[in-house]
């Protein structure tokens, strides 16, 4: 359906992809990743035919309609939600002109036979229509918007009263009543609340044509994506999969890199030891000659730089009484619109908070009234004995000091604490080297952001509240987060649309519906378990691990020590026969994968000009080769992998006997 082959970017000396391939097909739902600046909304734009490639082409079936959504909206043109929305399909527009045009045609016509040619042209257009959503368009682009969280009384308000985020959702209804064929998704998640990304989910899952989306929410992608795109340091890496998947085989695919650069080493130096060794004796000067010649011709395997956890040592917040904070009576309005009245909730010490509920439903009217930033009507808020807040919203972004760096800022707010440990906390949250002496004018929105976490997490709170903290976030950086709060000692209290965010660090779940808040103690899952239950729903209870295999142990080690050692010589006589075999099979499978890897780049060149695909059967017979030439390199690369480490565990054991 839609093809991209060999496309290469660079903005000056920095280039962000080279020889990049990929196709989308009706039913392809692919996660494009990769960190932030390594080129995802470049290569939309390109796609989308925004912007111009370097090098490569893009193609596609003959009226392949794309639709893209960019994160900055096109203008609206001042009218209703609904007009927007109903106007978007162009396509349905269009046909309902020449339709009204052909009956007034027809009115004015008095022959037999222009009346029947326009009747049989009149008919075709009506099917048309039927087929680009007829009749039913209104009542489409309403489930659309009320899917996306707008309420009926939002359909007839005009575009200028709505604020940014809606704005955002609003032309998301528009690309989605449009039908296009190939949809290009630059976080579309950005501004949805946690009901609205659901409802979006499933949308996407029915969709029949194809999809590109970038986002940072893991759940997200999980739930959506079969196939990624990772767009990493030095290579583009595709996956079928979803998100979790392509990490267990992104872990995989580096042992099995490390076990080969392990072995190559082991060679390297097996062929160095003999050419030192009879490097001056001419009755070997051809072996040394053709043993150097073998090293030449070697390419050295580079291991990717590995991203390490890092353990923090942020201060030991003091320690508060049982209650945390109370709110008792407390009514809260804005104008005529009541969002609290007799609000009574109590949170205790340990207790960490997801509030969630509809967008507008009142989570960060609650969580600033937690936190003391919004002043209340009526009734009692009351602190815990001992309890000292923090309070991190966007706001907190503009509170830093545009020509300190990232280090002096968070000296400032601890300046206590060791040079050494500063720079290990940016570290932890992916400052390294000179970055930390950026002056924060420079900085990106997520690594403002960064900043901002890292100094919130050095102040001796011991109860944190947080208003939406993965805004500009990349999934790393999350992750990163993430860690953070784990090894933060105090209560916390958030507002957050990342599902991944919660599952981790929640462990009391409040929902906010109608101004009253439902506590669910436990965790996400069991909180989305109960109201499966509640709504009388089959219950199904995700199980994040499905599919978690504990590793396995060598079979041949587990042998070895079961069995009596016969004496040294005969043993490794026995264990240098065993690698000789493994080491045969290795290279087998070797050329096997070498194999199957030029017949799929093969199949790839073909899918990318879709001229040789004008039969379906053909097209269709050709990706059930290439898929069944994708499994047979997996399944080899699995014995491959088996194999080495079997062929590791003789190589150390023999290593040790020969020291004994």
């Amino acid at each position: 359906m839609f093809y991209a082959s060999d496309i290469s970017k660079a903005y000056g000396e920095r280039s962000l992809f080279n020889g990049l391939d990929v196709s989308v097909s009706a039913g392809d739902r692919v996660a494009l990743i990769g960190a932030n600046g390594s080129g995802k909304t470049t290569l939309l734009d390109i796609l989308a035919g925004e912007t111009l490639a370097d090098t490569g082409t893009i193609s596609g079936r003959r009226g392949t309609a794309v639709g893209y959504l960019r994160q900055e909206p096109a203008p609206f043109a001042g009218k209703s939600l609904l007009r927007e929305v109903l106007e978007a399909n162009t396509q349905a527009i269009a046909l309902a002109d020449r339709i009204a045009g052909i009956r007034a045609e027809l009115s004015s016509t008095t022959t037999a036979a222009e009346q029947g040619a326009l009747m049989d042209h009149l008919a075709t257009l009506e099917n048309q229509l039927d087929a680009a959503g007829g009749t039913d368009r209104d009542h489409e682009a309403k489930a659309i918007l009320s899917g996306l969280g707008f309420k009926d009384s939002d359909f007839t308000r005009d575009m200028t009263e709505f604020s940014g985020g809606w704005i955002m959702r609003a032309e998301l209804a528009r690309l989605l009543f449009r039908d296009p064929d190939i949809l290009l998704l630059d976080e579309p998640t950005n501004h949805l609340d946690l009901e609205a990304n659901i409802w979006f989910e499933k949308y996407l899952s029915a969709f029949k044509g194809g999809v590109v989306v970038t986002s940072h929410d893991r759940t997200f992608l999980n739930q959506v994506a079969n196939r990624v795109l990772a767009i990493e340091p030095g290579e583009v890496v595709h996956h079928r999969g979803n998100y979790d998947e392509y990490l267990v085989a992104r872990e995989r695919a580096l042992q099995i890199k490390e076990a080969a650069a392990a072995r190559q080493e082991r060679e390297i130096q097996r062929q160095m030891r003999f050419v030192e060794r009879f490097r001056y004796k001419a009755t070997k000067a051809r072996q040394v000659q053709s043993r150097l010649k073998q090293l030449d011709r070697i390419q050295v395997i580079e291991l990717p730089r590995a991203t390490r956890k890092v353990r923090y040592s942020f201060p030991e917040p003091p320690r508060s009484g049982a209650d945390i904070i109370t709110l008792a009576g407390v009514g809260k309005s804005y104008g005529d619109n009541v969002v609290y009245r007799d609000l009574n909730l109590t949170l205790e010490r340990g207790d960490r908070v997801a509030l969630v509920g509809p967008n507008g439903a009142g989570k960060s009217t609650l969580l600033k009234i937690l936190a003391g930033a919004l002043p209340i009507d009526g009734g009692e808020r009351r602190l815990g004995h001992n309890v000292t807040t923090t309070y991190y919203a966007q706001h907190v972004l503009d509170q830093l000091n545009p020509s300190n760096t990232s280090i002096e800022e968070l000296r400032e707010a601890a300046p206590a604490e060791s040079e050494q440990n500063l720079r290990t906390i940016l570290g932890g949250f992916l400052f390294s080297g000179d970055d930390i002496l950026k002056p924060i004018s420079v900085l990106s929105g997520g690594e403002k952001a960064r900043v901002a976490l890292a100094k919130l997490l050095l102040q001796p709170s011991n109860f944190l509240l947080m208003d939406e903290p993965t805004n500009h976030l990349d999934i790393a950086s999350r992750e990163i987060l993430a860690d953070a709060l784990d090894d933060y000692q105090g209560s916390i209290c958030l507002v957050t649309h990342d599902r991944t965010l919660i599952r981790q660090i929640a462990n009391k779940i409040i929902e906010i519906d109608g101004g009253r808040p439902r506590v669910f103690p436990g965790d996400y899952d069991n909180y989305l378990y109960r109201k499966q239950q509640e709504a009388a729903e089959a219950p199904t209870v995700a199980n994040d691990n499905a599919g978690r295999q504990p590793a396995s142990k060598n079979g041949s080690g587990g042998r070895r020590s079961r069995r009596t050692l016969t004496p040294e010589e005969e043993q490794q006589r026995a264990l240098n026969r065993q690698a000789r075999k493994l080491a045969a099979r290795i290279d087998e499978i070797g050329v096997a994968i070498s194999d199957r890897e030029t017949q799929s780049a093969e199949l790839e060149a073909m899918f990318a000009d879709p001229e040789q695909f004008d039969d379906r059967d053909e097209l269709a017979a050709t990706g059930e080769r290439y898929r069944v030439l994708k499994e047979e390199e997996q399944s080899l690369w699995d014995e491959w992998e088996r194999l080495s480490e079997e062929a590791e565990d003789i190589d150390r054991f023999l290593v040790g006997l020969k020291s004994d």
